[in-house]
């Protein structure tokens, strides 16, 4: 088994958050010295001029970065974004400020699709930010709404927000006989 790749995949799956080096001595059931060496060999490959990404040792967690020289194209992804908040980033934006603090893992949950990229852009918009850690296993980052969400929404604290039972939603029910598919008589 290659136990470079398998950290790779790791990494990758474990995203901003990173992992603890005992945590990743647990899972691939290794020694310290044995998770050196890899760690060793990764940085090796990841430290050639080719690749955009590098693996970075914060404390005691292990993960995966954009290289630094690459930040003005990084930049210019959030920059040409559109300024106006898509459907998906209220709805993020919405889950967080009802149920701060929370997981990724439960808006994803709730949402029923991954929200880590939105997640990132509410973070560099500066409307959501770390809250904490969670006491669930992997000490997840909670999440919890900014003073320019507050500011951004006219709100003093989010417990002005409308309770879920006042927010109307705005679906019309079609009748079926009386929509453009019905019959015509002939």
């Amino acid at each position: 088994m290659n136990l470079k790749a398998v950290l790779e995949g790791i990494l990758f799956i474990v995203g901003e958050e990173g992992i603890s080096v005992e945590n990743i001595e647990e899972i691939l059931q290794i020694n310290n010295e044995e998770l050196k060496k890899i760690v060793s060999e990764l940085t090796i490959d990841y430290n050639d001029s080719g690749r955009g990404l590098v693996l970075k040792v914060l404390g005691n967690k292990l993960k995966l970065t954009t290289k630094e020289e690459h930040k003005k194209y990084y930049e210019k992804l959030v920059e040409t974004e559109d300024p106006e908040l898509s459907q998906s980033a209220l709805e993020t934006l919405a889950i967080i400020a009802y149920n701060e603090p929370i997981t990724r893992v439960k808006v994803d949950e709730i949402r029923g699709i991954s929200s880590s990229h939105m997640i990132r852009k509410l973070v560099s918009r500066d409307l959501i930010e770390e809250k904490g850690r969670s006491d669930s296993p992997g000490k997840p980052i909670l999440y919890g709404v900014t003073n320019k969400f507050l500011d951004y929404f006219g709100l003093a604290s989010t417990k002005e927000l409308p309770s879920l039972e006042q927010v109307e939603v705005n679906d019309e029910e079609i009748d079926l006989f009386e929509s453009k598919y019905k019959e015509i008589d002939s």
